[in-house]
């Protein structure tokens, strides 16, 4: 994937040692949640590594502590980078532009329309399983009866 050519001629590599934003004012919201996203997942990837594999490596005193919050801080921080850099890279800063200008375009129901359609659904799918378990006791009753089911 480094290798492949964005719209603004930069490989992904080449753009993870950028600063500069791509489109900074369009799917601003959607780009900001997905960052935060990423971020989060290397941060608590991070913390899991800091707190098992890397405390191990302590407890078995082949690793200093400071060693061990450094690998981990840095971990964490160049995934904040990363996702930073990620949000900023033209080919998929533009995906979630569009994605954002899709979800503009969608009509949301009332929570009033949510709740009545909620309580349809339950009351046709509880209705359909009563009708499925009356079926099968009739089925099964049937069957002992003419010696088919030996239950």
């Amino acid at each position: 994937m480094a290798t492949t050519k964005s719209k603004g001629g930069q490989t992904l590599l080449s753009e993870m040692f950028s600063a500069s934003l791509y489109k900074r004012n369009q799917g601003r919201r959607v780009r900001q949640w997905t960052g935060v996203a990423v971020a989060a997942i290397f941060v608590l990837g991070a913390m899991s590594l800091y707190n098992s594999v890397l405390a191990d490596m302590v407890s078995g005193e082949t690793m200093a502590e400071g060693a061990q919050s450094g690998i981990a801080f840095g971990l964490a921080l160049a995934g904040v980078w990363f996702a930073y850099r990620l949000v900023n890279y033209p080919r998929f800063a533009d995906f979630l532009i569009s994605v954002q200008a899709e979800m503009d375009k969608v009509t949301w129901v009332s929570w009033k329309e949510l709740m009545r359609s909620t309580i349809v659904v339950i009351v046709c799918m509880s209705f359909i399983g009563i009708l499925l378990y009356l079926y099968d006791y009739l089925w099964a009753f049937l069957f002992r009866l003419v010696d088919v089911l030996k239950v």
